[in-house]
């Protein structure tokens, strides 16, 4: 068993990419953008196929691509290790969460509207902030599901929105 401090604490990306900067060996779970936009060193990774991938918006993608978004109830696919040669092994994705039910109609019409200007609009907004938009075919089941929501009476399982894709370097 072992006694005393296990690991250091610090907040946010920046704490932990700094902590980890100032220590020889060590290494650092952050964001994509973090990463990219601080221009911080970050391996290549063998997948789940056996193929030696970098981290990439493309490969990021391949994951979602690869995904079977229908496996788990309301989209809720853990996106870490999916098959695929270009297939990044630490993906995940941000959800949305829209209850069955939502108890303020007008604030779900609000919200849904919002979900379908981001899925048309925000694509390239999300590049230039270096994050990875969903795959158009993802968003294309996405969307076709957000559909089936009608404020109260909607057959909704938690229906999750995937907006963006975070890959971790």
């Amino acid at each position: 068993m072992l006694s005393g401090p296990v690991g250091i604490g610090a907040k946010g990306n920046e704490g932990v990419a700094n902590n980890v900067s100032q220590t020889k060996g060590s290494i650092v779970y952050v964001e994509y953008a973090y990463a990219l936009q601080n221009k911080l060193v970050y391996p290549r990774m063998v997948n789940k196929d056996g193929k030696t991938v970098s981290p990439t918006s493309e490969a990021f993608q391949a994951a979602a691509a690869n995904a079977d978004w229908n496996s788990v109830p309301g989209y809720g696919v853990i996106l870490a290790n999916q098959p695929g040669a270009a297939s990044w092994p630490m993906t995940a994705a941000t959800f949305i969460l829209i209850p069955k039910q939502p108890p303020d109609a007008a604030a779900a019409t609000t919200a849904l509207k919002f979900f379908a200007w981001a899925y048309a609009n925000g694509g390239k907004m999300a590049e230039e902030l270096d994050y990875v938009p969903m795959p158009a075919e993802v968003v294309k089941q996405d969307q076709g599901d957000v559909g089936q929501i009608h404020h109260r009476e909607r057959r909704q399982a938690a229906l999750h929105h995937k907006l963006t894709l975070h890959g971790t370097a």
